[in-house]
C-alpha cells in the first residue's frame, strides 16, 4: 500500500470512464484507458493544473465543494463519494484507533445468541470475524480457521467451493476492503492484510488496483456448504453505534424455502456435534492430578 491513496483513487475512476460515459467527444489518440486530466478537470470545473496535483499527490486537501464537483465529473455513486471525502481528510473525527474496535460487548454477544436460527456475526473494517454464534459458526465450519472474510475468500482453499458465485464475492471483498483504506489508511492491521492478500492471490492484487468501494448494507449470498448443499441467505448489515468501525450482520433464509429447511439442519446437525464433543470430553479418564477430577 503506498501513500497517496487520494491520487490513485481518482486516477483509477478516471481511468475507467470514457468520454461517451460522460457525453464527451473523443479527439485524437489515446494513449491510456480512459479519460484525459483535462476532461476531467473541464468536468469539475477546476483548473487542469491543480487536478493534476491532486493526482501526484502534491495537492491532498481539496474543498468539500471540488470533491462534489470531482465526485459529480468521475460518476461516484454515495460509497464512493463518501471513500473521496474521507481520503481528502473532509470528515473530521471519522478516524479511528487501529485498537478502538476489537473489543465486542458482552450485550451485543448476548444478542446474537438470542438469534438461534439465523446466522449472525460481528466484523471490523478489515473484515475480521470477532464474534460468531452459533449458527454463523456452523454455517463457516468450512474455512480453518474461519478469522477474516477476505483471507477466506481469497486464500483458504474452502473459498472457491464454499462461495458458488465465487467471482461476484471476491469482487465484493475487495470494494469492502478499499472502503476501510478511507477510515484507516494507516492501520497497520490493514496494511498487513494487503500486502499478504497481494502477495499470494493475483485475483485479489488485480481487483485491488480496481479502486472500487463498497459498504456492506444488505444483499444475497449463495453458498455450497459441505453438510447442507446449497443456501441462498440474504444478509443486513448494521453499524455498531457503541464501536464505530463494528458491524453486525445477520443472514437470513426466506421463510418456508429450501434454505431455510438447509438452515435449520445445519443447526441441528452443529448442536449434535457440539453435544457429542462435550459428552466426549466428558467421558475421558482423569489424569492423577487433575484438577477437575
Amino acid at each position: 500500500m503506498d501513500d497517496n491513496h487520494l491520487g490513485d483513487f481518482l486516477r483509477a475512476r478516471r481511468a475507467a470512464l470514457r468520454p461517451h460515459d460522460v457525453g464527451m467527444p473523443s479527439h485524437g489518440t489515446r494513449r491510456v484507458a480512459g479519460l484525459r486530466r483535462e476532461e476531467v478537470a473541464v468536468l469539475a470545473g477546476v483548473n487542469a493544473d491543480y487536478y493534476t496535483r491532486l493526482e501526484q499527490g502534491r495537492e491532498r486537501n481539496p474543498s468539500p465543494q471540488v470533491i462534489d464537483a470531482l465526485s459529480q465529473a468521475l460518476h461516484l455513486d454515495e460509497d464512493a463519494r463518501a471513500h473521496l471525502y474521507r481520503l481528502a481528510g473532509a470528515t473530521p473525527g471519522d478516524r479511528l484507533s487501529p485498537h478502538s474496535t476489537g473489543r465486542v460487548s458482552p450485550a451485543l454477544r448476548q444478542l446474537m445468541d438470542g438469534y438461534p436460527n439465523t446466522p449472525a456475526f460481528v466484523m471490523n473494517r478489515t473484515l475480521d470475524l470477532l464474534a460468531v454464534n452459533a449458527l454463523a459458526q456452523a454455517l463457516y465450519s468450512a474455512f480453518t480457521p474461519a478469522d477474516n472474510l477476505a483471507r477466506m475468500t481469497f486464500l483458504d482453499p474452502a473459498g472457491p467451493t464454499f462461495y458458488t458465485d465465487w467471482n461476484r464475492a471476491a469482487q465484493a471483498t475487495v470494494a469492502n476492503l478499499r472502503e476501510a483504506t478511507g477510515f484507516e489508511p494507516d492501520n497497520p492491521r490493514l496494511r498487513e492484510l494487503v500486502g499478504t492478500l497481494t502477495e499470494h492471490s493475483a485475483d485479489f492484487a488485480r481487483l485491488w488496483q480496481s479502486h472500487t468501494v463498497r459498504g456492506k448494507t444488505q444483499d444475497a449470498k449463495h453458498f455450497l456448504h459441505p453438510d447442507v448443499g446449497p443456501l441462498t441467505l440474504t444478509y443486513q448489515a448494521f453499524d455498531v453505534r457503541e464501536a464505530p468501525g463494528q458491524q453486525l450482520v445477520i443472514y437470513h433464509a426466506e421463510p418456508g424455502s429450501p434454505s431455510d429447511h438447509s438452515l435449520h439442519l445445519l443447526g441441528s446437525l452443529h448442536a449434535t456435534r457440539r453435544q457429542d464433543r462435550s459428552q466426549h470430553t466428558a467421558d475421558q479418564p482423569t489424569q492423577p492430578g487433575d484438577p477437575h477430577r
